[in-house]
């Protein structure tokens, strides 16, 4: 549902210095071509030393209505809305209106362990709270609109994963929380505060909290794209995901956002050092970001089926930002691709001409037969496998689902992110394969 980090590739690329407008130019030109070969539709922006140096948008903000995207439209943003909200919380701190060490049960004494859960085991993740996104019911009501209530009744019927504050599991339910807390400590709504302290002080005009998309208001939608047609995806009822992943904006006002963060606009530098105590990769809302030799921080997103991501690198003074509303491709090397044209190093243009492994007919039956979640010991992550029609999905821990494509009845692929996949039913095992990484995931 809202999709945490995938880290960026570390691969070095040539020393030479290639023309930076050259290479914005070639940057359209791969996004253009990704476009033409239904890889993705989507909005993309760059800033370098606090301008705005490249915008390029591609694809329909609504297919059916045949609306081109432009620079102004807005899309869900998924899980960057923890960003949002990690900032709101430490302006609460500074304005005394909550503290770190306060306990989870000072407002829901009836979430488990609530008297040993800190809000600052919350926001890096760190609380044992169970993500309800992860429990295959999710898919019965994420549509429907909740109230605080019934999201508090769905958090705290699951067991805590583990006790506060000795290992990082990523969890939706601990920004849920968050989100619902602010608006306690407040008197205000979460979408009021957004506006109040965020959108207000940095002038956007585009960045709130979203409700049901309308695309008359330049307002995207969101698709996958299979047998040669746009599927309009579901969409989450954005009461559910308050706090976590309920945000609405901009690649180019996402960019302002962040330096607006960097600059002491939004939250004091001491703040912001505060959420960059990365402990397993995460601080509070903020995901720390490797580059080649630099290091970056900001966070990606997934909702429904949109992807983003928002990143920046202080060294280099380079921010990239991007939400696609469709895609069958690796969006990390989206971002990738747009820091070596922001650092002046060339990167290659996909072909489209790999073999691609023929896609064969499963039933249905056979495929719910490798429906569950799979853990691997070692392995960071859960992995969960579900079908949706006649689709088989693989979705890892608070990342963004993915169809997985069958090339015979046991073995599946997501060629675009190289994920291979090979189900043993009978041993109840996953043979799970993404480059070097060969990982066997066991079903629980």
């Amino acid at each position: 549902m809202f999709r945490k980090i995938v880290f960026l590739s570390a691969i070095s690329v040539s020393a030479v210095a290639f023309s930076q407008q050259n290479l914005k130019q070639k940057l359209g030109n791969y996004l253009d071509s990704l476009y033409a070969h239904q890889k993705m539709m989507g909005s993309f922006a760059i800033a370098e030393d606090g301008k705005s140096t490249f915008q390029h948008v591609v694809g329909f903000s609504d297919v059916d209505k045949k609306l081109k995207a432009n620079i102004n439209t807005q899309y869900r943003v998924g899980s960057i809305s923890k960003t949002f909200t990690a900032v709101l919380m430490m302006k609460a701190v500074e304005e005394n209106k909550i503290y770190l060490s306060q306990k989870l049960s000072d407002f829901y004494p009836e979430i488990p362990n609530a008297k040993k859960i800190t809000i600052e085991n919350l926001l890096q993740h760190r609380s044992g709270i169970h993500n309800l996104t992860d429990e295959n019911e999710y898919l019965q009501y994420y549509t429907q609109k909740k109230s605080e209530k019934e999201l508090i009744d769905i958090i705290k019927k699951y067991d805590s994963d583990f006790n506060p504050g000795i290992q990082f599991q990523y969890s939706n339910s601990n920004y849920i929380l968050l989100g619902f807390i602010l608006e306690k400590v407040y008197k205000k709504s979460f979408a009021d505060l957004v506006k109040e302290k965020i959108s207000k002080p940095l002038k956007l005009s585009l960045t709130e909290v979203g409700g049901k998309i309308n695309s008359d208001k330049n307002q995207a939608k969101s698709y996958s794209f299979q047998n040669g047609l746009y599927n309009l995806a579901p969409e989450t009822d954005m009461s559910i995901p308050i706090g976590a992943g309920d945000i609405i904006s901009t690649p180019s006002e996402l960019l302002k956002f962040i330096l607006g963060l960097e600059n002491g606009k939004l939250i004091t530098k001491e703040s912001l050092k505060k959420m960059q105590n990365f402990s397993d990769n995460y601080g509070y809302g903020l995901v720390k970001i490797p580059f080649n030799e630099y290091s970056g921080f900001g966070h990606t997103g997934g909702i429904d089926e949109f992807r983003s991501f928002l990143y920046y690198f202080p060294d280099l003074k380079i921010a990239v930002s991007s939400v696609t509303n469709q895609s069958d491709y690796d969006n990390n090397q989206f971002a990738v691709n747009m820091l070596k044209a922001a650092t002046g190093k060339d990167f290659a243009m996909p072909e489209f001409k790999d073999k691609i492994s023929p896609e064969v007919a499963v039933s249905v039956d056979i495929l719910k037969k490798y429906e569950g979640i799979y853990k691997a010991e070692g392995f960071p992550l859960d992995i969960k496998i579900f079908v949706d029609g006649n689709i088989l999905y693989g979705q890892a821990t608070g990342q963004g689902a993915f169809p997985l494509k069958a090339v015979s009845e046991t073995e599946f692929h997501f060629e675009m992110a190289g994920i291979e996949m090979k189900f043993d039913a009978s041993k109840k095992t996953m043979y799970f394969s993404q480059k070097a990484n060969k990982v066997t995931f066991t079903k629980q």
